[in-house]
């Protein structure tokens, strides 16, 4: 009679081990079907596939070695990215708790005692003779238990634990490629206006050169008594105004230079990064098509390993309507003699089993299951508003630098031109056949033509950093799939 109860308990086992409630996950779809192409044009002939982004070193597309050098420091010194490494590694061994409830759990809990009884201790039930024949007694007692449970997971409340967890480890690898995404397209976007505002400063260190050389000319000519005390102090006071504007560009630089030192962990009182005006222009930036996009950023993957999670909550919320069966057993040595501790009759053990299975709960388990479903919900809507801003920030990315390109093509033009109205007013002025006024406005003009143009280059190299992080900046969602635990065999022997 043992051997086919036994043999039915392990079946039963067998069959509940593959049952698992709960909705399967699957991956839902995007909000809107992924265009074919992208509605704006770059302005460059689109990369050979041969030139994709570098993986994990995106910023080596710009061929800067002082930027190089920069992020580099950023990945070993940049304390939000550590924070975000050690996300990863607190999720990692979270995940491995779920793997313990897979095992056995074992325990002892060794004891010995010396204990007195009363002599006047009460004995219910026993006739008055016995109780005033009792007497005091001293004694050691000395126990070696050990005890085993095992909740055999019937109905998959574990195996859901466990998937829950490794998604939740998965999205912070996710999370931590987006944090490290995010900083160093900060970083490269700080040093590029760092840069532009170094090619600015010269342009108004210029513009003060030929202004200066103004004023030496018009105080000349007032001594002379050609020109008025008016046309000095006109251009003394533009000249003026450009030194402010020079002042500010220094400010401005002192602020995207502390920033910089903030990301790759340094003082900002004692980090400088050395003058080096802007030269470059954006690389050709291989762009893919739109699909590419869904697995290519972090933020996207983050989403989608949040939904796997809250898909694995509904199904450990599922289980709570299901019994709870636990095995347990104990058992160990205990004796009043500890010489004889180990000896046959000191020997005790029980085995046991039990089912849990809630019935009135008063709404609570529904309550639980309608909560988890709606965070499922809510992780969905996240995930498909993340693919949405995903699609729009590479649009505004491609737009952004086609306008600019355009635009810095006719600026140039409109530098040269006021160079060429600058130099017809001085000619107009010396031979007297105009005012000072029309070279104030020239010299004025072609500063801020300049600096315009210098702004348009700096825009674009930092609309071309943003472009690299809105396609995933190289990254792929293949890179977090191995980023999960798995129960080993040698668990069984460990605390």
């Amino acid at each position: 009679m043992k051997r086919p109860a036994i043999a039915a308990v392990v079946a039963l086992l067998a069959f509940a081990g593959g049952c698992t409630v709960g909705p399967r996950y699957s991956r839902t779809s995007a909000p809107t079907p992924a265009p074919d192409a992208w509605k704006a044009q770059p302005p460059w002939e689109q990369a050979a596939p041969k030139d994709s982004i570098p993986k994990g070193a995106w910023w080596q597309i710009f061929h800067d070695p002082a930027l190089d050098a920069y992020e580099q420091q950023l990945l070993h010194a940049n304390q939000s990215l550590e924070a975000a490494r050690d996300r990863l590694a607190q999720a990692r061994s979270l995940a491995r708790v779920a793997t313990a409830d897979l095992f056995p759990q074992v325990s002892t809990d060794p004891g010995a005692l010396r204990e007195r009884g009363s002599g006047n201790r009460p004995l219910n039930g026993a006739s008055p003779t016995v109780v005033n024949g009792t007497r005091p007694y001293t004694q050691s007692v000395f126990t070696l238990p050990f005890s085993v449970s095992y909740e055999a997971d019937l109905f998959g409340r574990v195996r859901r634990n466990l998937e829950a967890a490794n998604a939740s480890l998965q999205a912070s690898a996710a999370d931590l490629q987006n944090v490290q995404l995010v900083l160093t397209a900060e970083l490269a976007a700080d040093y590029f206006n760092l840069r532009e505002l170094d090619a600015e400063f010269e342009v108004v260190q210029e513009s003060v050169g030929y202004q200066r050389k103004g004023l030496d000319l018009v105080n000349d000519r007032h001594q002379g008594g050609i020109a008025s005390g008016l046309e000095v102090a006109q251009q003394a006071a533009l000249l003026d105004s450009t030194l402010s504007q020079l002042a500010l560009v220094k400010e401005s630089r002192a602020q995207y230079e502390h920033a910089i030192a903030v990301l790759v962990g340094q003082a900002a009182s004692t980090h400088s990064v050395p003058v080096a005006p802007l030269r470059a222009t954006p690389p050709p930036i291989p762009l893919g098509v739109p699909s590419d996009v869904l697995e290519r950023r972090p933020d996207i993957a983050n989403a989608e390993r949040t939904m796997a999670y809250q898909n694995a909550e509904v199904g450990i919320a599922r289980t709570a309507f299901y019994p709870h069966i636990t095995l347990s057993g104990s058992g160990g040595w205990q004796s009043t003699d500890v010489t004889k501790l180990f000896n046959a009759p000191s020997l005790f053990w029980s085995l046991g089993a039990d089912a849990l299975q809630p019935i009135f709960e008063g709404g609570r388990n529904r309550a639980n299951l309608a909560a988890a479903r709606a965070a499922y919900d809510q992780a969905v809507a996240n995930y498909r508003e993340s693919v949405l801003t995903a699609f729009q920030q590479a649009e505004d990315g491609i737009s952004n630098l086609s306008t600019l390109s355009q635009a810095l093509a006719t600026q140039g033009a409109a530098v040269e031109d006021a160079r060429r109205s600058l130099a017809i007013a001085n000619n107009r002025y010396v031979g007297g056949v105009t005012t000072y006024l029309d070279v104030i406005t020239a010299q004025t003009t072609l500063l801020s033509s300049q600096r315009l143009e210098t702004q348009l280059l700096g825009q674009q190299m930092v609309s071309a950093v943003y472009l690299v992080k809105a396609l995933g900046g190289g990254w792929d969602a293949s890179q977090i799939k191995d980023e999960q635990v798995h129960p080993q065999a040698s668990q069984v022997l460990q605390q």
